[in-house]
């Protein structure tokens, strides 16, 4: 694009075309000073009245300039028409306003009466720091609002806009996208619906489906906002980040793209998909770079195995990179409950280890499976394969299974070792100090109870339900029938049924103590 040459020598900026256009129209009208002018104002090299082009219509040729209020414009040749106080400008056109605006473009239609440029072919708009370029704006000057249809292209400090409808309200310095939008930064490539652009404060605002794409990271969302300047945004409305094999869902995302921190708000879910694991709250924060993961607020951890899945619930869940690359290290805090279907339990606290995929319980752990409430003061839980494996109860171990309303068959030592088949246990081995209350059955009925004492013995299941005690070591003890047994017999000292506690569903997890 060419600027205005004017026959004066000494005219060599815009800013002295302004004040000699300024003293010529002055000189032209008198009045100006005192009351607004509405008609279009013109000069140039060369002015004839031409009939053909209609009544009062003048034909400009060579340095043409017109002024209309506080918009100015020069071009080679125009169509002046005075009754309906209208331009029709020709090549090198040059518009502006003030010192902020210039419009470029091949043809130029101008309205006096209302005030719009209609500027066609390899227009260009310029806004202090924004370029615009197309080959069809319409600019209204009395409402400050320019638009462009068939496609426009926006340059920004480090950000590119492209779309095929824009609307610029040049006032409020305000970009409004429609329509196949792409914003290309050093840092990403924005895809979107509908796009509202701030050129002063560099922020875009998403108002449809919009994609962002880096080499580190994958955003979704359907509203919210991206501060350019800062690298700092706002996704709402099904808001998805993907990040290093994870992805990160919530109703609406935090995200700073300079530190690699996210906060997830309200219906927050974290999945890993190499570990098949989600972790769900209400509130996340999430690092990129080191991979760490809270979540608190409904907490829920879903171990994803086809119908086994496990669901663990804390009031603080953690997810942290562990030692060996890709292997996650997961760390639940207070009233953690979990559920599956062949096993459930409770504790304080719990870690999980992809390196070796056990479960550890802290803090009064308590296990069920099926009949059998298992509890210790340290337990470790092996799983192969998504399947239970083994159980390790440490110190102060106590099995206790239910006979009826009243009676318990009890088995405790220091430490037992369970052997866990198809989900099922198959037997445990108890190491030092068993002690047993077990009741013999004969058929359905019981007949009596056996209280024994023995450093070391093994407990054999069939379906989960203890179906043979074998003691190792010579047993101490006794057997009672069944009438003739003390109730002060029948439980041992730190006998304690946490049935209560038991979660029956999924859902329970989340009830602490019916």
């Amino acid at each position: 694009m060419s600027y205005l040459t004017l026959p004066y020598a000494y005219l060599k900026d815009k800013a002295k075309i302004l004040t000699v256009i300024f003293i010529y129209v002055l000189s032209l009208h008198p009045i100006l000073a005192q009351e607004e002018v509405k008609k279009i104002d013109i000069t140039s090299d060369f002015i004839e009245f031409d009939a053909e082009l209609g009544k009062g219509a003048k034909r400009l040729m060579g340095n043409v300039v017109f002024v209309h209020e506080d918009i100015y414009m020069t071009c080679d040749s125009a169509h002046y028409f005075s009754e309906e106080n209208l331009v029709d400008a020709y090549s090198n056109v040059h518009l502006w306003q003030s010192d902020t605006l210039d419009l470029y473009g091949d043809f130029l239609k101008y309205e006096g009466d209302n005030k719009i440029a209609r500027v066609r072919n390899n227009v260009l708009l310029i806004d202090k720091e924004t370029r615009l370029t197309t080959d069809y704006i319409d600019h209204n000057f009395g409402n400050d609002l320019a638009y462009y249809l068939g496609g426009g292209n926006i340059v920004n400090g480090e950000n590119n806009l492209k779309s095929e409808v824009g609307y610029y309200y040049t006032k409020e310095k305000l970009l409004f996208f429609k329509d196949s939008v792409v914003v290309t930064n050093p840092d990403y490539t924005m895809y979107s619906d509908t796009l509202k652009y701030n050129t002063q404060t560099e922020i875009s605002y998403f108002l449809g489906p919009t994609d962002i794409i880096s080499e580190d990271n994958y955003i979704y969302c359907e509203n919210g906002w991206y501060d350019t300047q800062n690298n700092i945004s706002q996704f709402n409305q099904n808001a998805r980040l993907e990040s290093k094999g994870s992805i990160l869902l919530g109703d609406s995302i935090y995200y700073e793209r300079e530190t690699g921190m996210g906060k997830a708000f309200i219906n927050v879910e974290m999945i890993d998909t190499a570990q098949d694991i989600i972790l769900q709250g209400n509130y996340a924060i999430y690092y990129e770079e080191s991979e760490y993961v809270m979540i608190t607020d409904s907490a829920l951890m879903i171990q994803i195995d086809k119908g086994d899945s496990l669901f663990i619930h804390a009031d603080t869940l953690l997810s942290i990179a562990d030692t060996i690359p890709d292997k996650r290290l997961i760390k639940t805090y207070n009233h953690v409950k979990f559920f599956r279907p062949d096993i459930q339990g409770k504790c304080d606290s719990m870690v999980y280890s992809d390196i070796d995929s056990v479960f550890r319980f802290y803090g009064e752990p308590v296990l069920w499976s099926d009949e059998n409430q298992m509890t210790s003061e340290f337990i470790e839980l092996y799983t192969k394969n998504k399947q239970l494996n083994r159980i390790e109860m440490i110190n102060s171990a106590f099995i206790i299974s239910q006979e009826d309303s009243i009676k318990f068959n009890q088995i405790k030592g220091r430490n037992m070792t369970g052997f866990i088949k198809n989900n099922k246990i198959q037997h445990i081995n108890v190491d030092g100090n068993s002690q047993s209350i077990y009741y013999a059955k004969e058929e359905e009925n019981i007949i009596g109870v056996n209280k024994t004492l023995s450093s070391n013995l093994i407990i054999r299941f069939v379906e989960n339900e203890i179906d043979q005690i074998i003691y190792l070591t010579q047993p101490k003890g006794t057997y009672f029938p069944i009438s003739k047994f003390p109730e002060t017999e029948s439980r041992f000292s730190n006998f304690v049924w946490f049935d209560d506690y038991r979660p029956l569903n999924k859902s329970e997890v989340f009830i602490w103590k019916k």
